[in-house]
């Protein structure tokens, strides 16, 4: 089983939309490159919300968001895959968003993307529908929207609750 997977031919790694689109290489690897990419988005968050708290994460994930529109684009019109697999922009955004207003806390993170990864694997009833029929790069980053926001909504209720 290979580790990493190859990039098509016509692809440089270091182009601006396969290194957006694939959050720098992390959606390469293999097994569950989204998995992969989800995780990878965390670190990061917990930096922008420790250096601006939850509304510097704001701006990132529209800025993020509209970085991967393009990126996902560029890179599904290069490869004629409409949502690679290694395209996991989309998971970084959802899972910034999954811990938008949750403390600082390791536990809590773990639990958003816990959730998240649920959410956005099993596709339930509204995401799914939104995964179905988006077409085009909105598509691939909106389903991992509305995951990141149930996903925010579910661990906010229960870290408040049971912790808070």
């Amino acid at each position: 089983m290979k580790l990493v997977s190859p990039l098509p031919s016509n692809l440089k790694f270091f182009s601006a939309a396969v290194l957006i689109a694939t959050w720098g290489g992390i959606g390469l690897l293999r097994p569950a490159p989204g998995t992969w990419g989800s995780l990878a988005a965390l670190p990061v968050a917990w930096l922008i919300m420790w250096l601006g708290g939850a509304g510097l994460l704001v701006i990132a994930c529209f800025a993020a968001f509209g970085a991967g529109l393009w990126a996902a684009a560029a890179y599904g019109q290069s490869t004629g895959e409409h949502d690679a697999s290694a395209i996991v922009i989309d998971e970084v955004v959802g899972q910034w968003i999954a811990v938008l207003f949750l403390p600082l806390n390791v536990w809590a993170f773990l639990l958003a993307f816990a959730l998240f990864r649920i959410f956005d694997i099993l596709k339930p009833w509204p995401i799914g529908w939104l995964d179905k029929n988006i077409e085009g790069a909105m598509g691939v980053m909106v389903d991992d929207v509305a995951a990141g926001i149930v996903a925010l909504i579910l661990s906010w209720a229960a870290w408040s609750f049971f912790v808070g």
